[in-house]
């Protein structure tokens, strides 16, 4: 409901600003494209709190948006409830069409750590909440913002708030050997980064 709300809202602002235009100019369907990406991008930064650039993965955050709200479940791996692990391989999956482990702590081991200010968009953020052992898993997404499935669902959280600031462990990049290559997650499928 919240989503529908939203997207009513937008749609209503912009037809607002085009009420507002006394020229309208016909454009090329390109720069049409570029205008709708260039709009989604504004939309998406808003929401999830991260200012997405011209190098953004829109794949990722297109992927995220719609798995906001999903209801956690310990085990489960669809849209009817999923845990973070699970929903961390599944977009690992869908977005860099990459297949890692299903337990964080797996995960965990596909990666070299990389620290908290290193941490670039697409890198896993682990987290050893009321454990000795790494017990939860995210993807960062931007300005200390990162994708999750916690005990309220999916959901964007800041790794400035007091409790993820506390269980924090170690940020971590894929490494390579389990990537194919050495290649920086931003850049994958930049090219369908807009389906």
């Amino acid at each position: 409901m919240k989503k529908i709300l939203i997207v009513i809202a937008l749609f209503f602002s912009v037809l607002a600003t085009q009420a507002q235009t006394k020229v309208t100019s016909v454009q090329p369907a390109e720069k049409s494209q570029d205008d709708d990406e260039s709009l989604a991008k504004d939309y998406l930064s808003q929401i999830m709190g991260v200012a997405l650039s011209a190098t953004s993965n829109m794949k990722l955050f297109h992927f995220v948006y719609d798995w906001i709200g999903t209801p956690y479940r310990f085990g489960g791996s669809s849209k009817k409830g999923i845990d973070c692990s699970a929903f961390t391989k599944e977009l690992y999956s869908e977005v860099f069409n990459l297949d890692i482990k299903r337990n964080s702590r797996d995960i965990f081991s596909m990666v070299s750590p990389v620290g908290k200010d290193e941490l670039k968009e697409g890198d896993l953020v682990f987290f050893k909440i009321h454990s000795r052992r790494i017990s939860h898993i995210g993807i960062y997404l931007g300005n200390n913002r990162f994708a999750h499935a916690s005990s309220k669902g999916v959901a964007i959280s800041s790794l400035d708030d007091a409790y993820y600031s506390r269980y924090f462990y170690k940020g971590g990049r894929l490494l390579s050997s389990f990537k194919g290559g050495d290649l920086d997650l931003s850049d994958v499928d930049k090219s369908s980064s807009t389906n």
